[in-house]
């Protein structure tokens, strides 16, 4: 046991955010998304819920504060954003949580998300993601991808 550590926190994701470094990706996944076939590292997270997830994650991960390659302001947290037809029918509340969870650890708030929609979120995850933490979680459109800061 180590004091501190949110006790949801496995010794194998603990060992996987420990040896990212700065700009890797994670994918923290609701109970619907395709994980193994998105990614090759898959950690279940069974019976949890991605608000808990993110919050346990974010007491040890920093997220990117960092400028991209192009010199552009570019947020660290990426939601899926709501497909076309989904639009106006589709709440998610879920993503108020997330971003009450971000702003407790990072003063940007609100600010430190983006949005892409579905294909390119896949896109980027098959592309840019050391890990994927699969939850159980049953709200829709509750993925959300990470990128790791630097601890200053």
């Amino acid at each position: 046991m180590l004091k501190g550590i949110p006790t949801i926190l496995s010794p194998e994701l603990l060992m996987v955010l420990d040896e990212m470094g700065h700009t890797d990706e994670l994918v923290i996944a609701d109970g619907n998304f395709p994980g193994s076939t998105m990614c090759d590292y898959v950690i279940r997270a069974d019976g949890l819920g991605v608000p808990e997830v993110l919050d346990a994650i974010l007491t040890v991960f920093p997220l990117d504060t960092y400028p991209n390659s192009k010199g552009e302001e570019d947020a660290p947290c990426t939601l899926m954003a709501l497909e076309p037809g989904d639009v106006g029918k589709v709440a998610t509340p879920i993503w108020d949580e997330y971003k009450k969870i971000v702003a407790k650890y990072d003063e940007r708030g609100e600010k430190a998300f983006k949005e892409i929609n579905k294909w390119k979120f896949y896109d980027q995850t098959k592309e840019r993601a050391k890990v994927v933490i699969q939850t159980t979680e049953t709200a829709i459109y509750a993925n959300i991808i990470l990128r790791k800061g630097v601890v200053i």
